[in-house]
This record gives structure tokens, C-alpha cells and sequence, in this order.
């Protein structure tokens, strides 16, 4: 049971990332969004780190944020941010598929 490293990187770089948009931009949405998505994917990636089959919270704040950003980076074309968040969250979600939900045993019916 190791720490997670990838998770928490992603969970900083989007707290990060709202941090920055604040500072360049003054956006409050970006900051306020940036933090609370990067808090919630820190305790997914604490969660992982403790309990390699609790992959939920991470893997439902992925999808959300990947879904949100991808819509975005569709709209405005624009790579940055919304770009670069929607190919970091696809490659979380990847690495949680094949990590955890792939390798989850499948319960097998008797009868």
C-alpha cells in the first residue's frame, strides 16, 4: 500500500492552476473551483493511498472535472487551462481504470 503519488500531483496542480487564474486574472470562480476541486481530489488520493479499492471520491470528481473542463476546452478551443486539465484528468481516469477498477474482482454467481 504506497502513497498515491500521481493523485496528489493532480489534486495540486488543480489547486494550483486556481491559484493562478486568480493571480493573473483576478477570478475568484477560478480560485474558489481550483481549491475546491484540488481539496476534494487530495482526500481522493489520501483515500487511494490508504485503501487501494476506494477509488470513488477520486473517480467521480475526475469525471466531473474532466467533463467540465472538456466542455470548456470544446467551446473556446482554447488550450489553456481548460485543455490542459481535460488531458490531465483523461490520464487520471486511465490510470484509476486500469489501476483499480480493472484489476477489482468480479463476483461470480454460483447456481
Amino acid at each position: 500500500m504506497g502513497v498515491d503519488i500521481l493523485g496528489f500531483a493532480y489534486a495540486a496542480t488543480v489547486a494550483a492552476g486556481g491559484i493562478m487564474g486568480y493571480a493573473k486574472a483576478g477570478s475568484i470562480p477560478s480560485l474558489g473551483a481550483g481549491l475546491i476541486f484540488g481539496s476534494i481530489l487530495g482526500m481522493g488520493a489520501y483515500q487511494l493511498s490508504q485503501n487501494p479499492s476506494n477509488y470513488t471520491l477520486m473517480l467521480g470528481t475526475t469525471t466531473t472535472l474532466g467533463g467540465i473542463m472538456g466542455y470548456r476546452y470544446y467551446n473556446s478551443k482554447k488550450f489553456m487551462p481548460a485543455g490542459l486539465v481535460f488531458c490531465l484528468s483523461v490520464a487520471m481516469l486511465a490510470k484509476l481504470v486500469v489501476k483499480n477498477v480493472a484489476a477489482s474482482p468480479v463476483p461470480v454467481k454460483s447456481g
